[in-house]
């Protein structure tokens, strides 16, 4: 048992030292934080309301969000057919832990993907908002397996799909 307090102390701080370097590293504050904290919850507030999981998470619209939240964001085999050709769900839990904070920000703020993503709500959002999604997927962790590839519209896909009409002129 440790009794002095400048021993407890001094133990404590090599305990953190190594986290403490590693958050740093990651540019996001230690776990347990207050700050962590917000982030993570307002993430996770950002997944739900944005839509996130309507696509990106297999069965969570037909359960009414039924889904538990360790199965959230990690791609769809169902994929949505139109003029564009093919697109599939990413596993976000895979690729965000593939690519640096600033990086996801500045692709978010740019982006321009195929349908059905709405890309542009991501445009709209402000930099703290995209930090939030972004720290709350990574807390998540990885999970699941990559979505499948894009098929070009004169293929027909192996899987499910939902078929779109071409838009309105």
């Amino acid at each position: 048992m440790i009794t002095n307090t400048t021993t407890r102390a001094a133990l404590l701080l090599a305990l953190m030292l190594p986290a403490a370097a590693f958050a740093a590293q990651e540019n996001q504050p230690l776990a347990g934080t207050s700050a962590h904290g917000k982030y993570i919850e307002r993430g996770r507030y950002l997944v739900k309301v944005g839509g996130c999981n309507d696509c990106h998470t297999p069965g969570y619209g037909m359960s009414a969000g039924q889904v538990p939240e360790k199965e959230w964001l990690t791609g769809d085999g169902l994929g949505w057919r139109g003029p564009w050709g093919t697109t599939y769900p990413t596993n976000l839990r895979l690729s965000m832990n593939a690519v640096k904070e600033d990086d996801w920000i500045r692709m978010a703020q740019s982006m321009k993907t195929r349908p059905p993503m709405p890309w542009f709500t991501l445009h709209a959002m402000d930099k703290e908002d995209l930090r939030a999604i972004y720290r709350y997927v990574r807390h998540l962790g990885k999970a699941g397996k990559p979505a499948p590839s894009y098929v070009p519209p004169e293929r027909t896909p192996a899987g499910p799909f939902i078929q779109f009409p071409a838009p309105p002129k």
